[in-house]
């Protein structure tokens, strides 16, 4: 049994990853047949349950920041969780629009890396943490133009409009970087699909907006995942 979660359900092989244990109960009851509490302890709410074409999933809450989120992914792959994508929020650093998801390709944990140089442009290198290679290209194939590749920077803190960021993030967040990192530690594919809620000069979603846009996320991933599903 793992030490801080406590399932009083079974745990699916497939998990969805939200920091909000708020988004957690939203999308369990939008995506989930009959949704169990799978986990309370914490205020870490988790939930299992079947799609409407019988995919077993869990919708997991991560809590806030890194740290948490390492400690939740470490305890699930104790339970058996082998693929997980998250469905966070995320600062824009460049020019991405309200609302807009985003596939993230790349993850700098704070303070970053370094660039290097290949051909005329500059590029990310280590320690960028980098997602599950085929669970990534499945989303870019789901969602084509509706969510673009992009880079993040994942802070201790949350991102400020003045705030410098790495150089090579499009985008910001809290915990792909240590979800990426536990991910290859523990030999579970990890994707991250965020949800730009803030711009970069500090306007910031609406809560109809962000629900609206999670459930559209966390529909994608849950039938990516389904379809995906490497047992069948």
């Amino acid at each position: 049994m793992p030490a801080r979660l406590r399932p009083t359900a079974p745990i699916a092989a497939d998990a969805i990853l939200v920091g909000d244990p708020g988004r957690a109960l939203m999308l369990a009851q939008e995506l989930l047949e009959q949704p169990k509490m799978s986990n309370h302890a914490r205020g870490l709410w988790g939930y299992t349950g079947t799609t409407a074409d019988g995919h077993e999933l869990t919708i997991q809450s991560t809590g806030m920041g890194g740290p948490s989120a390492r400690i939740v992914l470490a305890d699930l792959a104790e339970l058996g969780v082998r693929r997980a994508i998250r469905i966070g929020t995320c600062a824009s650093l460049r020019n991405h629009r309200l609302g807009e998801l985003a596939i993230v390709t790349d993850a700098f944990p704070e303070p970053g890396g370094s660039l290097r140089t290949h051909g005329n442009r500059m590029e990310p290198q280590e320690p960028v943490m980098e997602p599950d290679p085929i669970l990534t290209h499945e989303l870019v194939e789901t969602l084509g133009s509706e969510a673009p590749g992009v880079v993040s920077v994942s802070l201790d803190v949350l991102h400020r409009p003045d705030q410098e960021a790495h150089p090579a993030a499009e985008v910001a967040d809290m915990q792909t970087a240590a979800l990426f990192a536990t991910g290859s530690e523990f030999e579970i594919a990890v994707a991250a699909l965020l949800i730009v809620s803030q711009t970069r000069d500090g306007k910031v979603l609406g809560d109809e907006e962000l629900e609206e846009a999670a459930k559209r996320a966390g529909t994608a991933a849950a039938n990516l995942l389904a379809e995906s599903n490497p047992l069948l």
